[in-house]
Parts: structure tokens; C-alpha cells; sequence
């Protein structure tokens, strides 16, 4: 086990960044990250869970949800895996912060507060291959800012390859120390910026109580199972899918000529048939992910929300 614990995973994520003792890090994180746009000098935590206003809504559950001391509200995140859904996902999210500041009566005349997402993402986004996306609301055609009352950001952590000596800025250190901490031996940036010094207490393994270690471990094996179910899945998916797109290839190859054919089919055909044994196996990486969250004591609606599986999947495994 490394000197310092892996933010990947949920224990660790919210250990940095979800608990009041560390309230510090989330703040200055969050300034970093909005530099020259606001400071936020203090926030609440709050639950994070949301309740659905009507019995039939599906509930919310996000990893930090707190407000400004302004009343913004933000929700931070860390993604592990990529979804169908996402985007209209963290877009639920927000519009549901939204919605929960209504307020009964004829005095309310929808004065609302700014909502933030910040999805920390272990993925890419799209074809874009930007580390970081923001996304506002805006005039189409002039591009002039509509409203300012909701924000997002996604930051693709693999999409970070600077060097520690490369980092320029207090946004770039956090993303190193993030995608690094678990290798690290020393905790870097210390001299330039204090709030790290606060973050090596908080993320050192060895300070961490008996009760919080096994905890932790815990949230490692459940994260390394993961990974290990998706490239079980991936390899899998890709050695089926490589046999039947290697026939049909060969098939549609040959029609269209002995030479030129195979070369064009063979190609076409293993790439189709590598995306259709991929796509089996991410189904079936679903379920082995959801038994495995299930044995760890995991509610229906988080497992609901790590794999994508409804309900009624989850509670039949």
C-alpha cells in the first residue's frame, strides 16, 4: 500500500474533499479552479442526498454537495467510468439543485442561486480531448452569457501528462497531485502553495485510525475490482468480437475480390466486430461490477448509480 491514499476511490475521494476537517482543501480547490471569475471564503457541506419532491422521482445522490457562503450551490464528483447517460446525468443533477430551492408561497418570485457541477472524470468526455470542458449558458448567436445560474465543469484526469516541474499554475499541481498521489513518496508543491502541507496530513495512510484503514482497503478492493472487471470485459469483449468480425470480413472480402477484398473486409469486419464484443462485455461488467458493490454492503440506488443498471436489474442479481 502506497504513503498516500488513492483519491479514486470513494473513501478517498471524500476523505479529501468531503469531510469538515478538510473543508480547506474543497475551498481552495474550488478557488483555484474558478481563478479570476470569484473566491469563495467559506461553504457548508450538506446531504447528499436528495430526496425526490414526488414519491415516483428517482433520487439524487451525489459525492459532495455543499453551498457558498454567498448561496451558491456545487456539486463535486469523481467518475470512474463512462456512461451512456452522462452528460444529461450531471445535467439532472444540476436542474435537480435547482429545483429544490423553490419555496412555497406567492413571496418567492424564483430568485435562485448560481449551481455548480464539478465532475472530476476518469474518462474521455468526447472526441474533443480537452482536460477541461466548461459549459455555460449563452446566446447562441452572439455568444454572450444568457444566465450565469448554472455551470459546469469536467475535468478528464487522463488527458493531464504534465510533468511536476511543468505545473504552472495552483489548477495544474492539484491535477498532478491527484492523478499521482498514490505513487507519490513526498508530498510536492508544499513551497508554493501551503494548502498542500494540510493535504499530506489528511491523505497519509499511516495517520489514518483502524477503523478508517479497513475502510479504506475496503474502498480499494471494490475500486481495483472494478478495474479488473472492465479489462476482463474489454479482453474479452475484443477476442469474441475479433472471431466473428475476422468471418464476416473475410465473407464481404471475398465477394468484392480476392486481393483488394479481404485486405478492405477483413479490416471493416474486425472493427465491428471488436465494437459489438466490447459492447457485450461492458454488459456483462455491469452485473459482475453490481454483485461485487452488492457484497459490500452498497445500497440499490448507489449501485443504481456507479453501473447504470435500473432498479429492477439490480435487486434481481
Amino acid at each position: 500500500m502506497g504513503k498516500f491514499i488513492n483519491p479514486f476511490t470513494d473513501y478517498g475521494f471524500k476523505k479529501i474533499f468531503g469531510q469538515e476537517v478538510s473543508k480547506e482543501l474543497l475551498i481552495e480547490f474550488l478557488n483555484d479552479l474558478l481563478e479570476g471569475e470569484r473566491v469563495i471564503t467559506d461553504l457548508t457541506f450538506l446531504n447528499n442526498e436528495q430526496l425526490p419532491i414526488y414519491p415516483e422521482e428517482r433520487i439524487a445522490i451525489y459525492d459532495i454537495f455543499c453551498t457558498t457562503d454567498t448561496g451558491e450551490k456545487i456539486i463535486v464528483e469523481m467518475q470512474n467510468r463512462s456512461q451512456v447517460y452522462f452528460k444529461e446525468r450531471a445535467l439532472y443533477y444540476l436542474s435537480h439543485a435547482i429545483v429544490r430551492q423553490g419555496v412555497k408561497g406567492e413571496s418567492w418570485k424564483f430568485d435562485i442561486k448560481a449551481v455548480y457541477g464539478v465532475f472530476f472524470i476518469n474518462f474521455l468526455l468526447d472526441e474533443n480531448h480537452k482536460l477541461r470542458t466548461d459549459v455555460i449558458l449563452t446566446d447562441r448567436e452572439t455568444g454572450k452569457l444568457f444566465s450565469d445560474k448554472l455551470r459546469q465543469i469536467f475535468i478528464a484526469l487522463p488527458l493531464f501528462n504534465k510533468t511536476e516541474t511543468e505545473c504552472e499554475t495552483d489548477f495544474e499541481r492539484w491535477i498532478f497531485v491527484l492523478n499521482n498521489m498514490e505513487t507519490l513518496n513526498r508530498m510536492p508543491f508544499k513551497a508554493q502553495k501551503a494548502v498542500f502541507e494540510k493535504l499530506e496530513e489528511i491523505v497519509d495512510v499511516h495517520s489514518l485510525s483502524e477503523e478508517d484503514r479497513v475502510r479504506y482497503e475496503n474502498s480499494v478492493n471494490a475500486y481495483r475490482d472494478y478495474l479488473a472487471t472492465i479489462d476482463y470485459a474489454a479482453k474479452k469483449g475484443s477476442e469474441e468480437g475479433f472471431e466473428e468480425g475476422f468471418e464476416k470480413g473475410i465473407e464481404k472480402g471475398i465477394e468484392k475480390g480476392i486481393e483488394k477484398g479481404i485486405e478492405k473486409g477483413i479490416e471493416k469486419g474486425i472493427e465491428k466486430g471488436i465494437e459489438k464484443g466490447i459492447e457485450k462485455g461492458r454488459r456483462e461488467e455491469k452485473f459482475e461490477t453490481a454483485r461485487n458493490l452488492k457484497s459490500l454492503g452498497m445500497t440499490s440506488e448507489q449501485i443504481m448509480q456507479v453501473t447504470g443498471l435500473s432498479l429492477t436489474e439490480i435487486e434481481s442479481l
